[in-house]
């Protein structure tokens, strides 16, 4: 009953609080990105990224605070005790929740660099967040579809070429890729309608996952496989969390050695895309097992 009444006073403080972080770290972020855009000068611009991703860090623990702010947080986290900093990682991870973006943030606040995704090129031109992800170095991407390449066919393999070039910071800035390969998030509705034969997961997706490896697959020292599971699944974990109700996570990293055979053509070759299609279900099933194990560890924790 007490629970209940203070919910919406929780929701309050947690709403406010995440609101207000994103919203002077995110308004800092932008006028960095002002001075950046307008000065194309190598050093300057390292200068102010270095600036922009401390700021990101500094989200990133602001966004952890959440968890602790109005309940006591525990974390059930396996695997991850090798992970450095100043590495290079590439993250699989199944896609529950809204919060699966904080969690990982919160792991990167812990011992990882900070995260960056894909986005589409598009996106650049959306008012704020196409300069503060741009500020961010998060690389911007535009896939050249089959029937393109067919009419033009210098096209062919610039879509890599240029996102290369444009990940090609990233040698000097450790960095995070973010993958949830299902490419959206798990619902007892959707598992139903794709036909998933996995029992929590959803259909991989390998296009992304392959096209991210092609791009920086030689920086990356490894691939991590992210699990991450909250044991109270009927209701929405946002909603837990934000009521002060979300009491345990738990998450598994499984630290995957990089590997040449994971890079090729994933559009064009059609025996790299079986290989790396049969590579990526197998990845799944694990995944799947690993969720499994703990579901049984949340149901059953050990005794104090």
């Amino acid at each position: 009953m007490l629970t209940l009444f203070l919910a919406p006073f929780r929701v309050l403080i947690n709403f406010t609080f995440g609101a207000v972080a994103t919203a002077i770290i995110g308004t800092l972020i932008i006028i960095i990105g002002l001075p950046k855009l307008l000065l194309p000068i190598p050093v300057v611009q390292r200068g102010l990224s270095k600036v922009a991703n401390a700021l990101f860090r500094l989200w990133g623990y602001a966004m952890s605070k959440m968890f602790r702010l109005t309940q006591p947080m525990h974390w059930h986290i396996h695997g991850d005790a090798k992970l450095h900093r100043d590495r290079w990682y590439m993250i699989l991870c199944n896609h529950c929740s809204w919060v699966d973006i904080l969690v990982l943030m919160h792991l990167a606040s812990r011992n990882m660099p900070m995260p960056r995704f894909f986005l589409k090129q598009q996106l650049f031109w959306v008012p704020i967040i196409g300069l503060g992800c741009w500020t961010l170095d998060m690389p911007f991407t535009k896939r050249y579809s089959r029937a393109q390449i067919a009419r033009k066919p210098h096209l062919e393999g610039k879509d890599i070429t240029t996102t290369q070039k444009k990940c090609a910071k990233f040698r000097h800035i450790p960095t995070t890729v973010i993958n949830f390969c299902e490419g959206t998030r798990f619902t007892p509705e959707k598992h139903q309608q794709k036909r998933s034969p996995y029992r929590h997961l959803l259909l991989p997706k390998a296009g992304g996952t392959a096209f991210t490896l092609q791009t920086m697959g030689e920086q990356f020292d490894a691939i991590l496989d992210i699990t991450i599971i909250y044991p109270s699944h009927k209701r929405p974990a946002v909603w837990l969390l934000l009521s002060g109700q979300l009491r345990d996570i738990y998450v598994n990293v499984e630290t995957l050695p990089m590997r040449e055979d994971l890079i090729g053509d994933y559009f064009n070759d059609e025996a790299f895309k079986e290989r790396f299609q049969r590579w990526l279900n197998q990845r799944w099933k694990r995944k799947d097992e690993v969720i499994d194990k703990l579901i049984a560890r949340a149901d059953n924790p050990p005794q104090q």
